[in-house]
């Protein structure tokens, strides 16, 4: 019965066109952000992101993934040691924060 409902609303919806200025109507949606946070962030973070708001910790995953996609595409190996220390740092920087978090959720 439910379905039938919310299938309704968004049929009706989709007829008045208010669907028809998303931002990103046509594209796929790019899961990658969503997919490289922790299972236990994602609901906060999609409503932070859905908010105009990036929590550190996810800053922190888009550099981590960034500086990975240089290592794959560079070919000079003193400039992958520096990609490689950038990464552990920004790991190591990730993993107290997430720490951080749990232990607040400890309490």
């Amino acid at each position: 019965m439910f379905d039938k409902i919310v299938e309704s609303l968004l049929q009706e919806s989709i007829a008045r066109g208010e669907f028809d200025n998303l931002s990103n109507k046509g594209k796929p949606l790019d899961l990658t952000d969503y997919f490289n946070t922790p299972e236990e962030m994602r609901l906060a973070s999609s409503v932070l992101k859905n908010a105009g708001v990036k929590p550190p910790e996810i800053e922190l995953l888009r550099r981590i993934t960034e500086l990975k996609d240089q290592l794959a595409a560079s070919q000079d190996n003193d400039q992958q040691v520096q990609i490689e220390k950038r990464i552990e740092l920004l790991q190591i920087e990730f993993n107290i924060a997430l720490e951080r978090i749990q232990q607040q959720r400890r309490k």
